[in-house]
Parts: C-alpha cells; sequence; structure tokens
C-alpha cells in the first residue's frame, strides 16, 4: 500500500474497514455464533426425545419473572450503546460517555438478575440433561457479557480521555459489534429455554 494510501484521511461518518481489529471481530462474532448455534441445537435435539428422555424441561416451562424484565435490560443497553455510536459520529463526546457508561452499567444489572435467576432454580448443572444444557449455555452467555461490559468501561475511559472524535471512532464501532452479537445471542437463548416450551 503506498504511503498516500495509507494516510488518507477516512470519511466522517464512514467506519475504516481496513482496521484489522473490525474484521477480527466478525469473524470472532461468526465463530462464537456457531459455538451457540450448536449448544442450542443440542437442547432442540433433546426436547424432542421428551417422548424418551421423559419431561422435557422437567416441571414445565420455567418462570419469567426474571429472564422477561433481564431481557428488556439487555436491549435498553444494546439501544444505549446504539445512540453512544450515534453521536460520536457528531462530535458529542458527553453523549457517547453517557451511552457506553449507561450501556456498561445494564449490562451489570443483566448480569446480577441472571446470578438470582440462577439461585431461584431448583436443578444443578448435573441434575439431568435440561440442567446440563441451561447452566451451559446461560453460563457461557453470561461470560460473553461479562466481557463485554469489560469492552464498554474501557471504551468509556478511553472516551473521557478524549481518543476518539468524529472522524477516529472505529474501536466504537468494533467494541460495539461484539455487544450487540451479545444481545442477540440472549434473544435466541429467551425464545429457546422461556418461549419454546410454553409453545408446546
Amino acid at each position: 500500500m503506498s504511503d498516500a494510501a495509507m494516510t488518507r484521511p477516512i470519511a466522517v461518518g464512514a467506519i475504516d474497514t481496513r482496521a484489522v481489529g473490525w474484521w477480527a471481530m466478525w469473524f470472532l462474532v461468526f465463530t462464537e455464533a456457531s459455538l451457540f448455534a450448536y449448544l442450542l441445537f443440542s437442547y432442540y435435539y433433546f426436547a424432542s426425545q421428551a417422548q424418551t428422555i421423559g419431561d422435557f424441561p422437567p416441571g414445565g416451562p420455567p418462570s419469567i419473572t426474571l429472564a422477561a424484565p433481564d431481557t428488556v435490560i439487555l436491549l435498553l443497553s444494546s439501544v444505549a450503546v446504539s445512540w453512544g455510536q450515534f453521536n460520536i459520529k457528531h462530535s458529542h463526546n458527553r453523549r457517547l460517555l453517557f451511552g457506553l457508561g449507561l450501556g456498561a452499567i445494564l449490562g451489570i444489572i443483566f448480569l446480577v438478575v441472571q446470578y438470582f435467576e440462577w439461585s431461584e432454580k431448583t436443578f444443578n448443572i448435573s441434575s439431568h440433561a435440561y440442567g446440563s444444557l441451561y447452566f451451559t449455555i446461560t453460563g457461557f452467555h453470561m461470560a460473553h457479557v461479562f466481557v463485554g461490559v469489560l469492552i464498554l468501561i474501557w471504551l468509556f475511559i478511553w472516551s473521557w480521555r478524549g481518543y476518539f472524535n468524529r472522524v477516529r471512532y472505529a474501536h466504537i464501532h468494533i467494541g460495539a459489534l461484539y455487544w450487540h452479537f451479545v444481545d442477540v445471542v440472549w434473544l435466541f437463548i429467551f425464545f429457546t429455554f422461556y418461549i419454546t416450551p410454553r409453545l408446546t
């Protein structure tokens, strides 16, 4: 690549698609999405064998008392981060800070509520196939949310130090991509564990 191409400024409002991190995050998202797809496939496989293995899930559909509001919390966090993304394109750094900070706080609240959801279960990971799948899949997702919260906090610190502006903000989009992915995955998990048992 020529020196002129390397120093060419990026158009305002555009994502630097040459950034290695941007493509690396897409590959990571694809890989992690495949892992979640395999795990959810395992759930549906066992659910299809209910006549052989007994009630699935044991005791009937799980309560959505905590899971439903927790889903709303995670979706609101994605909205907050998206709002921050939009505002950095217009040099509104304070709004970016608010969006990233609110997204991280809502992510932490999601983890706390999920912990209480776990503590209310009458089974554990070794009780039966359903318990193994439930704690493995939701635990795997919680680990991703935890990493996402750390990313948002790190981006918040960088933003607070003035690292980003209306031209330099590729890192925001890279981190936000991961966070939105985590939110979308939870929708599939919520639908699988809390909605599909009610549909059958």
